[in-house]
């Protein structure tokens, strides 16, 4: 069974394919709400997944998806959430960064020296920009690979990050997408791999919408805050895609 790329994507003809996937939902809107506003029907498709092709849409757009007509809830895959995890998610172009790093090449894991970073707490100012003019110091120190906290969405702009909300968003307070593009190439630069800790098994309470979307959660696990994450049972495929 092929997975469904779920999510926010820009073609080159300058439009935007939407994909959410909501198996039990009767309707579901797609709400344009920057830099103009527009409500757009999307289409069942199989599986679950509805769709829609936007023409003359550019990065920066930001969007609600409504499910059965009722109220705005942000993109379960957006890529980026920058007024937070209640607010609208926003079209990323993952191609426009002009990277540098062509020549890199990971060093083998025996060379592996890894210094474990919290982006809020390793300088002042908490962002991925300002870790790059530390970068030459972990490299006297002898490390060759940083690996970072969990940088998913979270709500507030300090947290360890183990209760992420947005497996593919990465944090606005931290700088978002592209600022973590910019550190990852200042990395590579320097000779240094960068790894991300991820959470992938759980999310945590705030700002957590999947319910809306469809049955993500089971009553059969538990985590902290309730249902587990429905990976075994009924409609799971389209979970764990």
């Amino acid at each position: 069974m092929d997975r469904v790329k779920v999510g926010a994507e820009l073609t080159a003809a300058g439009s935007c394919k939407f994909t959410v996937w909501s198996p039990l939902a009767e309707s579901v809107d797609l709400n344009l709400v920057y830099p103009r506003e527009s409500t757009i029907s999307m289409e069942r498709g199989d599986r679950g997944y509805w769709h829609k092709t936007v023409r003359s849409i550019r990065a920066g757009s930001r969007y609600f998806y409504a499910i059965n007509g009722t109220v705005k809830r942000p993109d379960p895959a957006s890529a980026f959430q920058p007024e937070g995890v209640h607010g609208p998610s926003e079209i990323i172009d993952h191609k426009s960064f002009n990277w540098s790093d062509k020549s890199w090449r990971v060093p083998g894991l025996e060379k592996m020296i890894i210094y474990e970073l919290h982006t809020g707490t390793f300088t002042r100012e908490g962002t991925f920009e300002a870790i790059i003019k530390r970068l030459p110091e972990l490299k006297e120190l002898g490390i060759t690979a940083v690996e970072l906290m969990p940088v998913s969405q979270f709500p507030g702009s300090r947290n360890w990050g183990y209760d992420g909300v947005y497996p593919y968003s990465v944090q606005n307070s931290y700088g978002g997408p592209e600022k973590l593009r910019l550190l990852c190439d200042a990395c590579h630069s320097l000779g240094l791999a960068l790894f991300l800790d991820v959470v992938y098994n759980h999310l945590g309470p705030e700002g957590n919408y999947l319910p809306v979307y469809g049955p993500y959660f089971t009553s059969r696990y538990k985590s902290p805050w309730g249902e587990a994450i429905n990976f075994d049972g009924e409609y799971s495929d389209g979970v764990r895609d």
